[in-house]
């Protein structure tokens, strides 16, 4: 549609100002003139139309916009050369009136040449979306600077060409006129005739101008939000590679760095993992605790920041990155119990009063193994939370926890998620100094907590949420006892 609609107006400007610029052309009548003209250019139009799909169309994505301009210039251009033959042949008009019509061929086929091969960038670039990404580059690097530059001086001098043209008739047409003959009113039909050609020749200019500015931002946005998405801490996205100039130069760039960010992320994500996993068994080493309390305090935490999501109280600290670093920090809880003694540790019976003062030290002793590590990658660091949750899993909603009786919302999110599921686990299981409680007694122990000893908000998220501890606890029961922790089935 966008072809013919060039095709249509090419064959009324010829129409209409061929007999502008060349006085032999003037001599065919009006309607004779738009049939002839009319006729040539819907001929050229139905070649077009088989031309575009053998050599544009089959022809690679990136190559498509180059091809079809130039089969448009080179449409016209034919046209314009059989046109002026004909006239020549049939009409006995000299070589400088074809000279003229051809160059009027060509100057209107530059401009439908331009528009449709930006037109076609445009598609193929929509098209492609995310296709071509990292590695793949646009054959035939072609400047973009190089390409402004090339079409200036090719607009300047189509431009030049016609007003010249326009000159040179009005010219021999004053020359001829009588001595008698109303100046003023010749004056008046050169300047109206000159701002029409203007105006003609700024209505495609701004065509051209409209056209690469929507493709330049389709460019720049598709550039933008991928950037967006990588400081966002998306790395799974690319620009399209859809252009052979710098566009095309920035977008593969763009993608090699991304891949070489995810590449990196991922040995970084790996190398986390392993350090707290580490870690992590380095504290089982020295625990009395199984390690499947490990892995179901981690279900817990993640189950209930999960629920908490929602939560405008716990929404922005509880994001996905958030939950996923809890759940990986989670086993790092009694990290500090390294630091205690033996005879305290392993001791097969309760703890008397100064042997628990000495157990509740493994907080502190827990935040500062991981402390240096903190103090040397930043706060933003993934142990950041792990020194939260050891620190500050024993302290108590109304402030009668330990080690520094931290009150309600001064506990970080971390301790009061890993409080519950600490003490929830340590009610089901089986310790040497009790015997396990059932499921439904762990609930009515927490849920009398609510307000002293737990959050109450993730009391309610663990209320809502019983049956899938209580699954988890099925799940993942202690390798050393094939029995349940009591009340499951």
């Amino acid at each position: 549609m966008r072809a013919a609609i060039h095709y249509i107006i090419a064959a009324i400007l010829l129409t209409v100002y061929g007999g502008q610029v060349c006085p032999f052309i003037e001599t065919i009548p009006f309607m004779v003139l738009g049939a002839i003209l009319s006729s040539w250019l819907l001929f050229f139009f139905i070649i077009r139309l088989s031309f575009t799909g053998m050599v544009v169309e089959k022809s690679p994505p990136l190559n498509q916009p180059r091809r079809q301009f130039l089969l448009e210039i080179s449409i016209f251009g034919t046209a314009g050369l059989a046109m002026a033959f004909y006239n020549m042949t049939v009409y006995g008009f000299p070589l400088d009136s074809g000279l003229k019509l051809f160059i009027g061929c060509l100057t209107l086929g530059f401009f439908t040449a331009t528009d449709l091969a930006l037109a076609r960038d445009y598609q193929i670039a929509r098209q492609l979306g995310k296709e071509i990404v990292a590695g793949i580059t646009a054959p035939r690097f072609f400047s973009l600077t190089r390409k402004m530059a090339l079409i200036a001086i090719i607009l300047a001098i189509f431009t030049s060409m016609v007003l010249i043209l326009v000159i040179l008739h009005d010219l021999t047409w004053i020359r001829m006129l009588p001595a008698d003959a109303d100046l003023s009113a010749a004056s008046r039909g050169i300047i109206t005739e000159f701002v029409f050609v203007l105006a003609v020749l700024i209505a495609f200019t701004s065509t051209l101008i409209i056209s690469y500015t929507r493709n330049l931002k389709l460019y720049f946005g598709r550039q933008t939000a991928t950037l967006k998405e990588v400081a966002d801490g998306r790395l799974d996205g690319h620009v399209p590679v859809t252009t052979n100039d710098e566009f095309g130069v920035i977008a593969s760039y763009t993608n090699r760095m991304i891949d070489a960010l995810r590449e990196r992320t991922e040995q970084l994500q790996i190398t986390q993992d392993v350090t707290i996993l580490s870690l992590a068994s380095l504290a089982e080493t020295r625990d009395n605790e199984t390690g499947q309390h490990i892995l179901r305090t981690q279900q817990y935490v993640r189950t209930l920041a999960e629920e908490l999501q929602g939560n405008p109280y716990f929404s922005t600290f509880l994001d996905e990155s958030c939950i996923d670093l809890l759940f990986k920090s989670a086993p790092l809880h009694d990290i500090g119990k390294v630091g205690i003694p033996d005879h305290i540790l392993l001791k097969p019976g309760r703890l008397t009063p100064e042997e628990f003062e000495i157990m509740k030290g493994h907080a502190a002793l827990g935040r500062d193994a991981l402390l240096l590590a903190v103090e040397q990658l930043g706060k933003s660091s993934f142990l950041h939370l792990a020194q939260e949750i050891a620190y500050s899993h024993h302290e108590k909603w109304d402030g009668s926890g330990y080690p520094e009786g931290l009150k309600g919302r001064e506990i970080p999110i971390s301790g009061r998620l890993m409080a519950l599921a600490d003490v929830y686990d340590a009610l089901i299981t089986k310790r040497v100094y009790k015997e396990a409680f059932s499921h439904e007694k762990a609930v009515e122990i927490i849920t009398e907590g609510r307000g002293s000893h737990f959050d109450p908000q993730i009391v309610d998220a663990f209320c809502r949420l019983e049956e899938t501890f209580k699954e988890i606890a099925r799940q993942h029961k202690d390798r050393t006892s094939d029995r349940l922790p009591a009340g499951t089935t």
